[in-house]
């Protein structure tokens, strides 16, 4: 099974037939928020570390230049990325054999407990070489919970979705990592503006740290209280749930993994990290612009961009999922370079122009929406469920923690080693130039398979599949009137 599978024309929407269709919004709406809520935290605590590089760079990697504190602290930054597939490899072994339930609650707790303690890690002057060692180790095993998290969040949310709504209702889960990258920069600036610069910089940036350990408490009592997808618990009582997931995966998935990897994942993570990383990199380090007035432009611009996510994701169910991420990646290709040429000339003191800066970078998150929006339904979609967790999360994190996470660093550095400060662009074109080539060729639509074939066999014609309490707590508030 996979993108190549036709789809059964005897299934109309057999994966989530309700009493009403109320039940299955209701439903819905309650699983999309349970996972997104964790996952959201997931995201905040991954890039709180990014959105702080210029406060925390010398902090743990003091130098005689910034430009070199900052190469070190995105290195560190990108090792995170770096160990990602490891987690897609440990965290969806679990959620293939034991369940996506517990492989994510794994993955938020890891996540919130070593966020935390970067929040009261003490600095390079008052433990030395110890800090960045520390650092460094705590930051994999972020990369690590992230590497289990995303898939279990994806996989959870497609594996009750309708088919035909699969694209509209996983998009929610694609908002989560923009909407945790805001969260962090929100928090930033809240934090900053109330304590003052020198406050913040001496001691205040462990606030945004240490708020981790609230929010990853709530989420944990929520998705506590949730049950295991309908869809793994068919394989299971049927006993087709997978006995060696990675070796399943490597044997019999590994080109389907190749081609989601340079197809689809690669593209989308250097769109991704460029359009909202590296702008603010972009901003602040290469361009002066100080940090208050650059968080709140590129704070503004998600916002804003955020709900183009959902936009996108509905549209993938109508038009497919294969067009949308490839005119994202099309278009970042050919307009970064203006787009990078504009955004030097209004951050110039002369010429300063926040709102032109805001639009400049509200387009580039256009494109993150367009290439990010349906992934999640089309990874899904093109691997079978009993590997499903370990196959989708392989590409999407060597996708989007190499390619995608190594993507600040690589444009920092190659602007420096060629004197120029748009040379780095050749990477994500690059990139995204590849996937576009690759995808369009190769990449096969997805939007009409039905992921429930594998199991419809087994199912009673009595008792439909994916009922709406199947994944409910005992008890949710009715929804008012």
């Amino acid at each position: 099974m996979g993108a190549s599978q036709k789809p059964s024309s005897s299934l109309s929407t057999p994966s989530f037939p309700f009493s009403s269709d109320t039940n299955r919004v209701r439903s819905m709406r309650y699983i999309v928020a349970a996972s997104s809520m964790g996952t959201i935290i997931e995201w905040y605590d991954f890039y709180i570390f990014g959105s702080l590089a210029v406060f925390l760079a010398p902090v743990f990697f003091p130098s005689k230049t910034l430009g070199t504190s900052l190469i070190l602290y995105l290195g560190t930054f990108a090792a995170g990325f770096a160990v990602r597939p490891f987690g897609a490899l440990v965290f969806g072994r679990l959620g293939d054999k034991i369940g996506r339930k517990y492989a994510f609650l794994l993955t938020i707790t890891i996540m919130g407990s070593a966020t935390t303690i970067i929040g009261l890690l003490p600095s390079y002057q008052t433990i030395g070489l110890l800090a960045p060692a520390i650092l460094l180790f705590i930051r994999m095993l972020q990369g690590l919970a992230l590497g289990g998290e995303y898939g279990g969040a994806a996989i959870y949310v497609a594996e009750h979705a309708p088919d035909e709504k699969r694209g509209y209702w996983t998009s929610y889960i694609q908002t989560t990592a923009t909407i945790g990258l805001f969260l962090s920069l929100i928090v930033i600036l809240a934090t900053s503006l109330g304590l003052g610069a020198t406050a913040f910089n001496d001691w205040g940036w462990r606030i945004p740290f240490l708020l981790s350990s609230v929010l990853v408490a709530a989420a944990l009592y929520i998705r506590w209280r949730l049950r295991e997808t309908p869809l793994f618990t068919r394989l299971k009582e049927m006993g087709k749930t997978a006995t060696s997931p990675i070796k399943e995966s490597l044997g019999r998935d590994w080109r389907l993994i190749l081609l989601a990897l340079f197809g689809a994942t690669a593209g989308q993570a250097v769109v991704w990290y460029t359009g909202q990383f590296y702008a603010l990199y972009f901003l602040q380090t290469i361009r002066g612009v100080d940090k208050v007035t650059s968080y709140a432009i590129v704070a503004t611009a998600l916002a804003l961009g955020t709900p183009l996510f959902i936009f996108f994701g509905r549209l993938s169910d109508r038009i497919g999922r294969k067009k949308i991420i490839m005119a994202g990646c099309g278009l970042a290709a050919a307009t970064y370079y203006p787009l990078y040429m504009a955004m030097t000339y209004f951050s110039d003191k002369a010429s300063f122009n926040a709102p032109a800066l805001t639009l400049l970078v509200l387009t580039q998150v256009v494109y993150v929406t367009m290439v990010y929006g349906p992934i999640a339904a089309l990874l899904v979609e093109m691997f079978p469920g009993r590997t499903r967790y370990t196959s989708l999360s392989l590409p999407y994190h060597l996708g989007n923690g190499e390619f995608g996470g190594f993507t600040p660093v690589l444009v920092v550095a190659i602007n420096f080693a060629a004197g120029s400060i748009l040379a780095g662009l050749i990477y994500p074109i690059g990139v995204a130039l590849v996937t576009l080539v690759i995808g369009s060729l190769y990449i096969k639509e997805t939007k009409d398979v039905s992921i429930w074939k594998e199991v419809e066999e087994m199912v009673p014609t009595t008792q439909p599949i994916g009922r709406s309490t199947d994944s409910l707590p005992e008890k949710i508030p009715s929804p008012k009137p």
